[in-house]
Parts: structure tokens; C-alpha cells; sequence
């Protein structure tokens, strides 16, 4: 089915190459690569992108950093968090898993504020810095309960 342009009417704007899905930079404006900026949703980028930085990282310190942390929003239930500097913390929390020289710390403040406070028993050794995750995940499910 083709389309005609009303008499008078200024002629259709032709698709610009980013929504033809082709490069204008390649030869013959061959289709446009990936664009996952080195990011999926599954986790397994399919190529690498040369933007720096894109591979967008949690971690305070480098490949070789030794330190690492993570950061969740938390709304605990009604017996709050405890904390060792000011007891129990209720309300809109932070959530910070930090890793450091062998030792995953917990630490949470109210939300925008500046001060953070260790959670009481929220220490332990973890000898490879690729569980932080995992044990920030696990933090974030028993401390996240907003439900009550």
C-alpha cells in the first residue's frame, strides 16, 4: 500500500540513520552494531564497547582494589536495625556492604543523611571479593522488610 502526500503538503522527512538501525559511518551504511554500551540484561555482554567507563562499577577500588562496597535502600521492619553507635535505626534506610581487606563490613544510615553506623554482628571474613554480592543480597533480603 503506498502513501500520497496531500496537495500541498511538504513531503516526508526521510528516517535518519539511527532509526534504520544503519551506521552512517560504515561503508554503504552498513547496520549499526550492538549498542549495550558493554551492559545486558543477562549479564553476558556480547561485545565491548569503546566508551569509557561504560562498564560502570560499584567498587571504590580497581581490578586490584582492595576496597568495594555496595549500596541498596532499605525500609527495615518494626524492630528496625541495630547498630552498635546509636542502637536501633528505623525508617528509610541505606544499606552499605563494604569489603576490605578480607572483611565484609554492614553499615546503614537514614536516607541522605551523612553519617553511617556499623550494624551490630555485621562483620565477617570473606576471602574472595566476588561473593560481595552475594552477601550484600542476602543482607538487603533479611534487612528489607517494608511490609513489616
Amino acid at each position: 500500500m503506498s502513501e500520497t502526500a496531500a496537495p500541498g503538503a511538504a513531503p516526508a522527512p526521510e528516517p535518519t540513520p539511527a532509526a534504520t538501525g544503519q551506521d552512517p559511518a560504515a561503508p554503504g551504511g552498513a547496520p549499526a552494531g550492538p549498542t549495550t554500551a558493554g551492559m545486558t540484561a543477562d549479564g553476558a555482554a556480547g561485545t565491548t564497547a569503546g566508551v569509557p567507563g561504560a562498564g560502570m562499577s560499584a567498587d571504590a577500588g580497581g581490578a586490584s582494589g582492595v576496597t568495594r562496597e555496595r549500596t541498596a535502600d532499605i525500609v527495615p521492619g518494626p524492630g528496625g536495625v541495630m547498630t552498635d553507635e546509636v542502637g536501633v535505626v528505623t525508617g528509610e534506610l541505606t544499606l552499605r556492604t563494604g569489603y576490605e581487606d578480607g572483611q565484609v563490613t554492614l553499615s546503614v544510615q537514614y536516607r541522605e543523611a551523612d553519617e553511617w553506623y556499623a550494624v551490630t554482628g555485621g562483620r565477617v571474613a570473606l576471602a574472595d571479593p566476588a561473593g560481595l554480592d552475594a552477601v550484600h543480597g542476602v543482607a538487603v533480603a533479611l534487612l528489607h522488610r517494608p511490609e513489616g
